[in-house]
């Protein structure tokens, strides 16, 4: 054994012991017969030293190496040939290295050249060393003080400590293998993205990223995250830069625990999250902060993260498919936001030819919105037919079995119902539906003047127009009657549609007042189902036959002739009506039981997840039968939570559109009245998950109220901030059981009344909606018991549904009941009285809180809990 080659010494030029000082195990190995080895004592603590007491222990431990080594090569080549004499040389040099032999002189030769070289360089120092420049991270975030004291302080301690090294316990040794890279393609550039463990979450598209300076979480996975842990998030005033220069601020920072790996090797560490509000491919950027506490070491092209737990290292796999969808998914959301900040700053992108007017666009695009209808858990592509790439269809991604084969099996069977191409629509029959424009005779027709487009853009108008008459949805025309122009409108995936601006033809059509289901309603019938359906028709308009005798009507002009439609078009006043009357007709069946429909946005739900596929054969027979075509690309099958509506719906209840909220904090403070218009709407569209948002959002329409020069007040950014703050963590909205009682809390501010409808359970209380009204002029002067009478009213008027389906139960301090139902009272309270009385409404006391959210909704200012006074004193002058 002692012949054998022993492992190399230690690399570093001071072998490191366990314990004692050097002196001291230089002693014993002295008094042993083995030359006195240079060692250093490795405390708990880890020790700090100035950089010219490294050198000058460095230069000592090298010098005693260096002795250490030429003593036992000069003991090896003078020892006596004998047995004895090896037997002493091995044993002395078991005693220094644990080894002897010719192998063993070789590598003292190479370790004596190694450290005389060492030593001559810490002789040097750092001269001839010559630097070309410092290039520097760009950074930012609070990791270092949010604050520039904090921040200014945390580089003075570097600037102190720089002369200072520590020394620190070992780690495990952390290497990389080629079988490290098993299953990765090869060659590639994808970035590192793995699956963490956060807040009990299994957090997916976790992006490693060592050039962040700090953890990021994107606000999608923080609202998903949240709503099981109810945190606040904490203020943040550091902003985050990128390479560009430009500035993102935080919505705030939250820690929570973070985990890699499983079993033995788990390893969690609490990390500090900066919550930002924008579009990622990515739930969190997992940055040096974080990387730095896991002490993780990564290699990007083994696409693998390891980590040290105790002597043993854990390991991630980093996923490639999912890397390079992450990828492709950023570069194309970054080139849609880049042109859509050039177009709002008045730039042409990739715009050839002519440009509308503005006042143009916004009718057009106003026109053409629709509400969405988007899957919100992770689906997956299915072929269609096996082997075909081409067509394929999408469901839930984590399905379960026996589910998944049954509904995939159901989908294959109706491939007919699905239209890949225009030119698949067959249309519905004439005799089930057809639009008709009702014109009134007695108006003029218009004619409009040809709009010149540009070389470029009349090309692609061309290559729209081929693509229409493939389809059959229009035909050349020589003598039209009404003739209108064409719109370009861009699409969001940068390509082109073609609209008709039928501006005056519409004026000269009567509206058509079929009604359109409530969207409340639906959204409530749709919440806490197990499964969902979202379906969207390929072009569902062009499905539905036009009149002959309005084809000479629905004309348009472009620079190959005139053309008229034969199907109806987009752009028509009356043709969301005709499509939801359509759609009533076939679904009749299934509307409220299995099914919802909002002109051409259906959804098939079940409560229970083994009913789905029948629920939806239901549907695909219905569908089939009137030969309606479904857009695959829109579809998606067997998913557990979507987007229907502008509301995000789920088993749990109703959520907040995030793509609403985003809309609301990416905004900068307005600085024109447009800006104030805009912002004012979009927190119209969140109103029903916001406690008091009249009275919150008062000092933004007092902007709008001034008619000398714009001005955004002190006043308005504060409300402005607190309504960004609020929309981090809103509420998730009940849906009412059948039957059951419901309870309304009212509050009374200054300038606005508000109310709470919600649902109780046990000892648990749920919100439903939020009410809120500004009270304009004389309302203002209301008693405080009006004032109470007008909140119940505005509520029964907005949420009149809720009250003919449920009996209510109005808790308030205020004697509203006693006061109703005097004959008595006022005028105005006698026609409020008259106008409750259809419904079932009984007034309690008010109870103690028990939901936060209604907490918040009493505290925040409410003047419905002041003690009214009891007794009037009355002073007379005797006359």
């Amino acid at each position: 054994d002692a012949a054998e080659m022993p492992p190399p010494p230690p690399q570093n030029l001071a072998a490191v012991q366990p314990g004692g000082t050097g002196e001291q195990q230089g002693g014993a190995a002295a008094q042993g017969g083995a030359p006195p080895r240079a060692a250093v004592q490795v405390p708990d603590q880890p020790v700090v030293m100035t950089r010219q007491e490294m050198q000058q222990m460095v230069a000592e431990a090298a010098a005693q190496a260096v002795q250490q080594v030429t003593n036992s090569l000069s003991r090896a080549t003078t020892a006596p040939n004998t047995v004895a004499g090896s037997r002493q040389n091995a044993e002395e040099d078991e005693s220094s290295y644990g080894g002897g032999g010719p192998a063993h002189d070789r590598e003292m030769e190479r370790m004596a050249e190694q450290l005389r070289q060492l030593q001559a360089k810490v002789d040097e120092g750092d001269a001839g060393q010559i630097k070309r420049g410092t290039i520097y991270m760009i950074s930012g975030g609070p990791t270092d003080g949010d604050s520039n004291n904090a921040r200014k302080g945390h580089v003075r301690a570097m600037k102190r400590k720089r002369e200072e090294v520590s020394i620190t316990a070992r780690m495990p040794v952390i290497s990389f293998k080629a079988e490290d890279a098993e299953g990765v393609v090869l060659p590639h550039n994808d970035a590192l993205v793995i699956t963490a463990e956060v807040a009990g979450f299994d957090v997916k598209r976790v992006f490693i990223d060592t050039g962040s300076s700090v953890d990021v979480m994107f606000y999608d996975c923080f609202v998903q995250i949240n709503r099981e842990l109810n945190m606040e998030l904490k203020a943040v005033t550091t902003a985050l830069y990128g390479f560009n220069g430009g500035e993102v601020m935080p919505m705030g920072e939250v820690s929570l625990p973070m985990a890699l790996g499983s079993g033995e090797l788990r390893k969690v560490r609490m990390v500090r999250f900066v919550v930002v509000g924008a579009e990622s491919s990515y739930n969190i950027i997992m940055g040096r902060t974080s990387l730095n506490a896991f002490q993780a070491v990564i290699s990007t092209y083994h696409m693998t993260i390891k980590y040290p737990v105790g002597e043993n290292v854990g390991e991630i796999a980093g996923d490639q498919l999912t890397s390079r969808s992450c990828y492709q998914t950023t570069v194309s959301n970054n080139r849609q936001l880049a042109k859509r900040q050039a177009e709002s700053r008045g730039e042409e992108v990739n715009r050839p030819g002519g440009s509308r007017s503005r006042e143009d666009r916004q009718k057009v695009e106003k026109g053409k919105e629709k509400m969405d209808i988007q899957p919100g858990e992770e689906v997956e592509e299915v072929q269609m037919i096996e082997g075909c790439e081409r067509r394929k269809f999408r469901i839930e991604k984590d399905l379960g079995e026996p589910v998944r084969s049954r509904l995939i099996q159901l989908v294959r069977e109706f491939a007919d119902i699905f239209a890949y191409t225009a030119e698949e629509l067959t249309g519905i029959n004439a005799e089930v539906i057809e639009h008709r424009l009702n014109i009134d005779l007695s108006v003029r027709p218009v004619k409009q003047k040809r709009r010149h487009h540009g070389a470029e853009m009349d090309k692609i108008i061309e290559q729209e127009v081929e693509k229409l008459l493939g389809a059959r949805h229009i035909k050349e025309i020589q003598f039209p009657e009404w003739l209108s122009n064409t719109v370009m409108v861009s699409k969001a995936e940068g390509k082109w549609r073609m609209c008709i601006y039928f501006r005056d033809l519409n004026k000269a059509c009567p509206k058509d007042l079929y009604p359109l289901p409530r969207i409340d309603q639906l959204v409530d019938s749709t919440a806490g189902c197990e499964l969902l359906s979202l379906m969207d028709a390929s072009q569902g308009y062009h499905q539905i036959p036009l009149a002959r005798e309005d084809w000479k009507r629905v004309s348009f002009v472009t620079s190959r002739g005139t053309y008229c439609y034969v199907v109806m078009p987009f752009g028509l006043n009356n043709a969301g009506a005709t499509y939801q009357r359509l759609v009533d007709k076939i679904f009749k069946e299934q509307l409220g039981r299995n099914m919802e429909v909002y002109v051409d946005d259906m959804l098939v739900k079940s409560k229970e997840e083994i009913d789905h596929v029948n629920n939806l054969k239901e549907t695909f027979m219905t569908l089939r039968k009137y030969g309606m075509k479904l857009n695959p690309a829109k579809c998606s099958f067997g998913v557990k939570s979507g987007k229907f509506l502008g509301y995000m719906v789920t088993r749990r209840g109703i959520e907040v559109n995030p793509k609403k909220v985003r809309a609301v904090i990416e905004m900068q403070p307005p600085t024109k009245v447009n800006e104030v218009q805009i912002l004012t709407g979009r927190i119209a569209g969140l109103s029903r998950f916001i406690s008091k948002v009249a009275e919150k959002s008062g000092p933004l329409f007092k902007t709008l109220r001034k008619s000398s020069k714009f001005e955004w007040t002190e006043e308005a950014q504060k409300a402005f901030e607190e309504l960004k703050r609020m929309l981090v963590d809103l509420p998730l909205l009940a849906k009412p059981a059948q039957g059951e009682d419901l309870v309304l809390y009212i509050s009374i501010g200054e300038t606005a009344v508000s109310s709470v409808l919600l649902r109780e359970e046990g000892a648990a209380q749920f919100p439903i909606y939020y009410i809120s009204k500004v009270m304009q002029g004389a309302e203002r002067r209301y008693s405080e018991i009006e004032k109470g009478a007008l909140a119940v009213v505005v509520t029964v008027r907005k949420l009149r549904p809720y009250f003919l389906e449920h009996r209510v139960r109005v808790r308030t301090n205020m004697p509203l009941g006693e006061t109703l139902g005097r004959p008595f009272v006022s005028g105005r309270l006698v026609k409020w009285a008259v106008e409750l009385s259809e419904y079932t409404i009984i007034y309690e006391p008010r109870r103690a809180i028990k939901a936060q959210a209604l907490a918040d909704f009493i505290q925040e200012g409410t003047k419905e809990g002041e003690e009214l006074e009891g007794v009037w004193q009355v002073f007379a002058d005797g006359s």
